[in-house]
């Protein structure tokens, strides 16, 4: 995924030229700005967002996305439900696990992980593609990466969001199935 969060459109669209169509992007407002005139000039681009998602942000999200990445806590899940019901649409979800259990971060905590994914795959099924995480910025990733391929696993769940520029390798090692490249596609931000 070329995660393209605060670069133009322009930078967009000349990595679709390039035949790149899959793109993350961190705040609702922003995709929205950018996204719906992209898919007009080329409409199989897949839109992730992958950032902390507010719930008062859940319809737009849920509007013009085609996978959620963030979903880690049941008022937000309450919120996609009620959006995707209101707008006739679910896209897919990924819950996001904290999996470094760092203060600063979303996602639910890896304690807590199974009951929210068994909750949230009763409630939206098969929309539940599978998990998402961002280790710490220090230390070696390739530890969480297998924890939450563990868990994952023990889900069903084979679809992975891990990794990004500075330590995608790992993450492929890992199972990664998904990784976001930024810096690395668009340059420095």
């Amino acid at each position: 995924m070329a995660v393209s969060k605060t670069h133009p459109a322009e930078a967009i669209a000349a990595a679709a030229a390039a035949g790149q169509r899959v793109f993350g992007e961190n705040r609702v407002q922003e995709a929205a700005a950018k996204f719906p005139g992209l898919r007009e000039r080329v409409p199989d681009l897949r839109l992730h967002l992958i950032g902390a998602l507010q719930t008062n942000k859940a319809a737009e999200a849920v509007r013009i996305a085609d996978v959620i990445e963030s979903l880690d806590r049941p008022r937000l899940a309450d919120a996609i439900a009620r959006a995707a019901e209101a707008a006739g649409r679910l896209p897919g979800l990924l819950v996001q696990v904290n999996i470094g259990e760092e203060a600063q971060k979303a996602g639910v905590a890896p304690g807590e992980a199974d009951a929210f994914i068994e909750a949230c795959r009763e409630r939206f099924g098969d929309a539940l593609l599978g998990l998402m995480a961002i280790p710490p910025a220090e230390g070696d990733p390739a530890p969480l990466f297998a924890r939450l391929a563990a868990i994952a696993a023990r889900h069903g769940l084979r679809h992975l969001s891990m990794g990004m520029s500075g330590d995608f390798e790992a993450a492929i090692a890992a199972g990664a199935t998904e990784i976001r490249v930024g810096s690395a596609i668009f340059g420095a931000r």
